[in-house]
């Protein structure tokens, strides 16, 4: 990834509340933040939880630099007492939530982040900022892998969104579902599997499309893909099937009617004898389109902008709230906003999700103070859905990596498998389970 310092992915009051408090000796006090959404995006059944495993790798190298330090002091940002205080700052809470390629409905607390007010504080934007975005990619993903109903999705979104924010999405678009990335550093950094062979540009600098396919074949030999839109697909595919014969990997579509046109080049590839010559579709997809193409002899999908951009929805309205803090006798309180349209549920959290014989058929979230959490008895058919992932500053690397990538993916599969089946439904609805909230006194 780019070189930066995760200790200053936060916004300036993140360090100014941190100065406040330590002047006034509050900083110190014990601390429950939530992150959690209000509401899905308009019609949406449900959300895919991503990012954790970045978070967890950021939170490895979150500690400011000497040069963090001095841009704070320089800029005044916080006290002389404040440097000074940071020059130690590591992360020794607890972290637990939701795992990666869960589900999550209004108000799931998909992680909940322990320890003082001035260590947790200063997470706020770094884990929003992950969780928001790659949650995003996830969910969207996971509707375009649920669309395409078996056959592969791909990532082709690299050059639709900002660098940092490319490598994120392949990783995400793993978790909800999608099966190799054309993002080299994506591929290098989690050991995904890479996709890519020529763009038109190839073809037109060639002084054939011939020649191009020639060069094409000689280099990544009779099992690529070549791309046949250039100019006549029709011509295009001839010329592919007598260049290649008939152990041709695969074409590219990547315009026009493509359920037509799949179909035409379907025919002409049989005709051809390229019975297994895959056809590969592009061209600004999204899981619409690709439901549009289920009877269409379509074998994969390469989805670039829709993608990248949540497919209409680039963020899940994640916020980072305090629900419970040390009172001044020690004991932990709960503590909730009450404003208007923005009010929060007092207290830490319990996460379940009730079944109906295979079915999820609610998602229960259970509130109040420590001790009545810890005497709490779920029902059976209630599954537990917290995870610790930082156990007293010790974070846990089996969620991080290439294989927590893999893991989460099945994970998923696993999930909305368990999801009554309009959860699959591209219709704009409802949460496919309601939430319902208990607060234990």
């Amino acid at each position: 990834m780019v070189d930066y310092s995760p200790a200053m992915m936060t916004d300036m009051y993140e360090y100014t509340m941190l100065d406040a408090t330590l002047q006034d000796g509050t900083a110190q006090r014990k601390c429950v933040f939530e992150v959690f959404t209000r509401h899905l995006p308009e019609g949406r059944r449900y959300g895919v939880v991503a990012g954790t495993g970045r978070l967890l790798e950021a939170l490895r190298d979150f500690h400011p630099t000497d040069e963090d330090l001095k841009f704070l002091a320089d800029r005044k940002i916080v006290s002389p007492q404040t440097i000074k205080w940071l020059e130690n700052y590591s992360f020794s809470g607890t972290m637990r939530g939701y795992r990666e390629g869960d589900v999550f409905f209004p108000n799931s607390p998909i992680l909940q982040v322990e320890g003082t007010f001035a260590e947790c504080t200063l997470l706020e934007t770094l884990i929003l900022s992950i969780f928001n975005y790659d949650s995003a990619v996830a969910s969207a993903a996971s509707r375009m892998a649920s669309a395409a109903k078996g056959r592969p999705c791909m990532d082709m979104g690299g050059r639709r969104t900002n660098e940092w924010s490319a490598v994120a999405a392949s990783r995400a678009a793993m978790i909800g579902g999608f099966k190799g990335t054309a993002n080299l550093l994506a591929a290098q950094l989690y050991d995904l599997p890479a996709i890519g062979t020529a763009a038109h540009c190839f073809t037109l600098v060639h002084d054939s499309e011939r020649d191009a396919f020639e060069s094409q074949i000689q280099a990544l030999g009779r099992n690529t893909t070549l791309l046949v839109d250039t100019y006549s697909i029709e011509d295009a595919v001839k010329t592919a099937v007598e260049v290649a014969g008939p152990e041709l990997g695969g074409v590219r579509i990547d315009s026009g009617d493509l359920a037509q046109l799949a179909q035409r080049v379907r025919s002409q590839l049989d005709a051809l004898g390229a019975g297994n010559t895959k056809i590969t579709v592009t061209n600004d997809l999204d899981e619409y389109a690709i439901a549009s193409l289920q009877t269409a002899p379509v074998d994969s999908y390469g989805v670039g902008t829709q993608l990248v951009t949540g497919s209409g929805a680039p963020t899940c309205a994640m916020v980072y709230k305090l629900t419970e803090r040390e009172g001044v006798s020690g004991a932990m309180e709960p503590v909730a906003k009450k404003s208007k349209d923005k009010a929060t549920v007092p207290g830490r959290k319990l996460a379940y999700r009730s079944f109906e014989g295979d079915l999820a058929d609610c998602e229960h979230v259970v509130a109040g103070p420590e001790e009545a959490l810890n005497s709490f008895g779920a029902p059976e058919n209630w599954r537990n859905l917290l995870t610790t992932f930082v156990n007293h500053g010790e974070i846990n690397d089996q969620f991080t990596g290439h294989q927590a990538i893999m893991d989460a993916q099945q994970f998923h599969a696993k999930t909305l498998s368990e999801l009554p089946i309009t959860a699959q439904s591209l219709m704009r609805g409802d949460p496919v389970i309601p939430t319902e909230t208990t607060v234990l006194k």
